[in-house]
Protein backbone atom coordinates (compact mmCIF):
# COMPACT_ATOMS: atom_id res chain seq x y z
CA UNK A 1 0.00 0.00 0.00
CA UNK A 2 0.96 3.66 0.00
CA UNK A 3 -0.09 5.40 3.20
CA UNK A 4 2.38 8.29 3.50
CA UNK A 5 4.43 10.26 1.01
CA UNK A 6 6.35 13.50 0.50
CA UNK A 7 6.20 16.26 -2.08
CA UNK A 8 8.70 19.05 -1.64
CA UNK A 9 9.91 19.93 -5.15
CA UNK A 10 8.72 23.29 -6.55
CA UNK A 11 5.16 22.89 -7.83
CA UNK A 12 5.64 24.90 -11.02
CA UNK A 13 8.72 22.94 -12.12
CA UNK A 14 7.16 19.56 -11.29
CA UNK A 15 3.93 20.42 -13.08
CA UNK A 16 5.89 21.57 -16.14
CA UNK A 17 7.82 18.30 -16.16
CA UNK A 18 4.50 16.51 -16.72
CA UNK A 19 3.07 19.00 -19.21
CA UNK A 20 1.02 21.19 -16.88
CA UNK A 21 1.07 24.93 -16.26
CA UNK A 22 0.48 25.78 -12.62
CA UNK A 23 -0.35 29.03 -10.89
CA UNK A 24 -1.03 27.02 -7.73
CA UNK A 25 1.86 26.70 -5.27
CA UNK A 26 1.97 23.86 -2.75
CA UNK A 27 4.16 24.12 0.34
CA UNK A 28 6.89 21.51 0.78
CA UNK A 29 5.50 18.63 2.84
CA UNK A 30 7.41 15.62 4.13
CA UNK A 31 4.67 13.55 5.78
CA UNK A 32 1.47 13.65 3.73
CA UNK A 33 -1.23 11.45 5.26
CA UNK A 34 -4.69 10.19 4.23
CA UNK A 35 -7.59 12.71 4.32
CA UNK A 36 -5.14 15.57 3.71
CA UNK A 37 -5.08 17.63 0.52
CA UNK A 38 -2.62 16.52 -2.16
CA UNK A 39 -1.24 18.10 -5.35
CA UNK A 40 -2.60 16.52 -8.52
CA UNK A 41 -2.62 17.05 -12.27
CA UNK A 42 -5.75 16.20 -14.25
CA UNK A 43 -8.00 17.14 -17.14
CA UNK A 44 -11.09 19.12 -16.15
CA UNK A 45 -14.57 18.82 -17.65
CA UNK A 46 -13.55 21.09 -20.55
CA UNK A 47 -10.58 18.88 -21.40
CA UNK A 48 -8.07 21.41 -20.10
CA UNK A 49 -5.13 20.36 -17.98
CA UNK A 50 -5.01 21.79 -14.48
CA UNK A 51 -3.13 21.36 -11.22
CA UNK A 52 -5.62 20.82 -8.40
CA UNK A 53 -5.76 20.19 -4.69
CA UNK A 54 -7.76 17.04 -3.93
CA UNK A 55 -8.44 15.27 -0.65
CA UNK A 56 -6.64 11.94 -0.35
CA UNK A 57 -9.18 9.14 0.02
CA UNK A 58 -11.60 8.62 -2.85
CA UNK A 59 -15.32 9.07 -2.19
CA UNK A 60 -17.36 7.40 -4.99
CA UNK A 61 -20.00 9.67 -6.52
CA UNK A 62 -22.73 7.29 -5.33
CA UNK A 63 -21.59 7.14 -1.70
CA UNK A 64 -24.07 8.19 1.01
CA UNK A 65 -21.34 9.05 3.52
CA UNK A 66 -18.02 10.73 2.63
CA UNK A 67 -16.20 8.92 5.44
CA UNK A 68 -15.94 5.93 3.08
CA UNK A 69 -13.00 7.82 1.60
CA UNK A 70 -10.94 7.09 4.70
CA UNK A 71 -10.71 3.48 3.47
CA UNK A 72 -10.16 4.36 -0.20
CA UNK A 73 -6.66 5.84 -0.16
CA UNK A 74 -5.38 3.10 -2.49
CA UNK A 75 -6.86 1.16 -5.40
CA UNK A 76 -5.37 -2.17 -6.46
CA UNK A 77 -4.17 -2.24 -10.08
CA UNK A 78 -5.39 -5.83 -10.37
CA UNK A 79 -9.06 -4.90 -9.74
CA UNK A 80 -9.37 -1.15 -10.31
CA UNK A 81 -11.13 -1.51 -13.67
CA UNK A 82 -13.92 -3.68 -12.21
CA UNK A 83 -14.37 -2.67 -8.57
CA UNK A 84 -17.54 -0.55 -8.16
CA UNK A 85 -15.75 2.01 -6.00
CA UNK A 86 -13.20 2.81 -8.72
CA UNK A 87 -14.35 1.64 -12.15
CA UNK A 88 -16.11 4.86 -13.19
CA UNK A 89 -13.11 6.97 -12.20
CA UNK A 90 -10.76 4.52 -13.91
CA UNK A 91 -12.69 4.92 -17.15
CA UNK A 92 -13.17 8.70 -17.05
CA UNK A 93 -11.26 10.47 -14.26
CA UNK A 94 -7.56 9.68 -14.14
CA UNK A 95 -5.01 11.97 -12.54
CA UNK A 96 -1.39 12.31 -11.49
CA UNK A 97 -0.40 12.68 -7.84
CA UNK A 98 2.86 14.61 -7.59
CA UNK A 99 5.51 13.26 -5.22
CA UNK A 100 9.22 13.07 -4.44
CA UNK A 101 9.09 9.85 -2.43
CA UNK A 102 6.94 7.61 -0.26
CA UNK A 103 7.22 5.67 2.97
CA UNK A 104 6.83 1.96 3.67
CA UNK A 105 7.36 0.08 6.91
CA UNK A 106 9.52 -3.06 7.08
CA UNK A 107 8.95 -5.56 9.86
CA UNK A 108 12.21 -6.22 11.71
CA UNK A 109 13.22 -7.80 15.00
CA UNK A 110 13.06 -4.41 16.72
CA UNK A 111 9.64 -3.58 15.29
CA UNK A 112 8.47 -1.82 12.15
CA UNK A 113 11.09 0.45 10.61
CA UNK A 114 9.96 3.21 8.22
CA UNK A 115 11.83 3.55 4.93
CA UNK A 116 11.78 6.51 2.58
CA UNK A 117 11.74 5.47 -1.08
CA UNK A 118 12.51 7.72 -4.03
CA UNK A 119 13.58 7.36 -7.64
CA UNK A 120 17.25 6.45 -7.95
CA UNK A 121 17.68 9.69 -9.90
CA UNK A 122 16.22 11.77 -7.06
CA UNK A 123 13.80 13.44 -9.48
CA UNK A 124 10.14 14.11 -8.65
CA UNK A 125 7.58 11.74 -10.13
CA UNK A 126 3.85 11.08 -10.19
CA UNK A 127 1.69 8.30 -8.82
CA UNK A 128 -1.05 6.94 -11.07
CA UNK A 129 -4.23 8.23 -9.48
CA UNK A 130 -7.99 8.54 -9.89
CA UNK A 131 -10.29 11.34 -8.81
CA UNK A 132 -13.98 11.73 -8.08
CA UNK A 133 -16.46 14.51 -7.34
CA UNK A 134 -19.03 13.84 -4.62
CA UNK A 135 -22.00 16.02 -3.68
CA UNK A 136 -23.80 16.04 -0.34
CA UNK A 137 -27.48 15.53 -1.16
CA UNK A 138 -28.62 17.56 1.84
CA UNK A 139 -26.31 20.56 1.69
CA UNK A 140 -25.22 20.53 -1.95
CA UNK A 141 -21.62 20.76 -0.81
CA UNK A 142 -19.09 19.35 -3.30
CA UNK A 143 -16.05 17.28 -2.32
CA UNK A 144 -13.30 16.29 -4.72
CA UNK A 145 -11.11 13.36 -3.76
CA UNK A 146 -8.37 11.09 -5.08
CA UNK A 147 -6.79 7.67 -4.66
CA UNK A 148 -3.37 6.19 -5.51
CA UNK A 149 -3.09 2.96 -7.47
CA UNK A 150 -0.85 0.20 -6.10
CA UNK A 151 0.53 -3.06 -7.43
CA UNK A 152 2.72 -6.00 -6.41
CA UNK A 153 6.15 -4.83 -5.28
CA UNK A 154 9.07 -5.36 -7.62
CA UNK A 155 12.12 -7.35 -6.53
CA UNK A 156 13.83 -4.32 -5.00
CA UNK A 157 10.88 -3.10 -2.90
CA UNK A 158 9.66 -6.59 -1.94
CA UNK A 159 12.39 -6.64 0.71
CA UNK A 160 10.57 -3.74 2.41
CA UNK A 161 6.87 -4.26 1.62
CA UNK A 162 4.78 -6.54 -0.60
CA UNK A 163 2.93 -3.69 -2.35
CA UNK A 164 4.07 -0.50 -4.05
CA UNK A 165 2.41 2.47 -5.75
CA UNK A 166 2.38 2.76 -9.53
CA UNK A 167 5.08 5.36 -10.28
CA UNK A 168 5.00 7.33 -13.53
CA UNK A 169 7.71 9.21 -15.38
CA UNK A 170 6.54 11.89 -17.88
CA UNK A 171 6.10 9.56 -20.90
CA UNK A 172 4.21 6.98 -18.81
CA UNK A 173 2.11 9.76 -17.29
CA UNK A 174 0.90 10.80 -20.73
CA UNK A 175 -0.11 7.21 -21.47
CA UNK A 176 -1.99 7.04 -18.19
CA UNK A 177 -3.90 10.28 -18.75
CA UNK A 178 -4.75 9.29 -22.33
CA UNK A 179 -6.73 6.27 -21.07
CA UNK A 180 -4.17 3.61 -22.01
CA UNK A 181 -5.34 0.34 -20.43
CA UNK A 182 -2.02 -1.49 -20.84
CA UNK A 183 0.04 0.98 -18.83
CA UNK A 184 -0.65 -0.60 -15.41
CA UNK A 185 0.50 -4.04 -16.51
CA UNK A 186 3.53 -2.57 -18.24
CA UNK A 187 4.62 -0.63 -15.16
CA UNK A 188 4.03 -3.55 -12.84
CA UNK A 189 6.50 -5.55 -14.91
CA UNK A 190 8.94 -2.71 -15.53
CA UNK A 191 8.98 -0.25 -12.62
CA UNK A 192 11.64 2.50 -12.57
CA UNK A 193 14.78 2.07 -10.43
CA UNK A 194 14.39 3.12 -6.81
CA UNK A 195 16.58 3.84 -3.82
CA UNK A 196 15.51 3.51 -0.17
CA UNK A 197 16.80 4.16 3.32
CA UNK A 198 15.54 3.83 6.89
CA UNK A 199 14.32 7.01 8.57
CA UNK A 200 13.22 8.16 12.01
CA UNK A 201 10.07 6.67 13.52
CA UNK A 202 8.92 10.26 13.99
CA UNK A 203 7.26 9.86 10.62
CA UNK A 204 4.78 7.47 12.28
CA UNK A 205 2.88 10.51 13.58
CA UNK A 206 1.20 12.59 10.89
CA UNK A 207 1.63 15.74 12.98
CA UNK A 208 5.40 15.63 12.44
CA UNK A 209 6.77 17.51 9.44
CA UNK A 210 10.12 18.76 8.21
CA UNK A 211 13.04 17.77 6.02
CA UNK A 212 14.63 15.84 8.87
CA UNK A 213 11.97 13.12 8.41
CA UNK A 214 13.67 11.93 5.22
CA UNK A 215 17.23 12.02 6.54
CA UNK A 216 18.86 8.55 6.43
CA UNK A 217 18.99 6.67 9.71
CA UNK A 218 20.99 3.83 8.15
CA UNK A 219 22.45 2.56 4.90
CA UNK A 220 20.99 3.59 1.55
CA UNK A 221 19.73 0.67 -0.52
CA UNK A 222 20.00 0.97 -4.29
Amino acid sequence: MCGRFAFYSPTEATAALFGFNSATVFDARYNIAPTQDIATGRQNADGEREVSSLRWGLVPFWAKDPTIGNRMINARAETVAEKPSFRAAYAKRRCLVFADGFYEWRTEASGKTPYFISLASGEPFAFAGLWESWKDRETGESLQTSTIITTVANDFLAAIHHRMPIVLDPPAAQRWLSGDDAILADLTADAPPFRAWPVSRRVNSAVNQGEELIEPAGDILA
